[in-house]
Parts: C-alpha cells; structure tokens; sequence
C-alpha cells in the first residue's frame, strides 16, 4: 500500500515536471518565432532560410500540440524537424560547403527520409492496438 502511495507520487510529480517542460518549450518557441517574424519585417524581405526557421518553430509546436491532444509522441516529428533544419542549414551554407559536406548533408536528409518512409510503412502494415500493447 506504502510502495503504491509512493508511486503515484512519484508519478504526478513527473507529470508536473512533464507540463511544465512543455509549457517551456512553447513559450520559447512563441518566443522564437515572434523574434524571428520581427526581423523579418524589419528586413522588408522574407528568405527561403527565414520561412524554413518559422517551420521548424511551427513543427515543435505541433509536436508540443500532439503531445498534448494525444498524450504520445510520434518519433516522425523530430525526424520532421531534423530534415527541414538540415535543408535550412544546405540554404544558408550552401556557398562555403565543398562538394563532399553536401553530399554528405544531402545522404543524411535522405537516410531520414527512409526512416519516416519505413516507420510510416510499418505502422500502417503492422499498427499498434488501442491498449498500446503490439
């Protein structure tokens, strides 16, 4: 009874630690993102590199989001977020990289690719059942 007591306990404290994390990580984005928009405007001119960034920021939000409708976080999402901020990062560096470090950056993005295809594929070939049991 003592040990059951204890867990639970020890269950709703992670669980605040849990929100509280997510509520972090949603302000900064915000944060972020409204930082970035601001130069934006303040530039005049809105860059392939600058509407990258703002779809990273609103991937970790839809993460956050997703998170919080369904309790469970698909691993899709920051292999999502690693493809678009590897394309952001071939953008900006594209004219001091050699030939080699592109392709190198270019195989990663695909190999990612692979992984959200054969992650896809297998839960739709082989889905998980309601109780999360396989």
């Amino acid at each position: 009874m003592k040990q059951n007591r204890m867990s639970v306990m020890c269950l709703s404290v992670l669980s605040v630690i849990e929100h509280v994390g997510l509520i972090v990580i949603t302000l900064a984005t915000i944060s972020a993102m409204a930082t970035e928009v601001l130069t934006i405007v303040g530039a005049g001119v809105a860059t392939l590199a600058d509407l990258l960034l703002l779809f990273l920021y609103l991937e970790v939000i839809a993460m956050v989001g997703l998170y919080y409708k369904s309790g469970k976080l698909p691993v899709r999402f920051p292999i999502y977020i690693a493809i678009v901020a590897m394309a952001r990062y071939l953008v900006l560096e594209m004219k001091t990289l050699e030939t080699m470090q592109i392709i190198g950056v270019a195989g990663a993005v695909l190999l990612l690719t692979l992984a959200v295809f054969a992650i896809r594929f297998g839960h739709v070939r082989y889905p998980y059942s309601e109780d999360g049991s396989t």
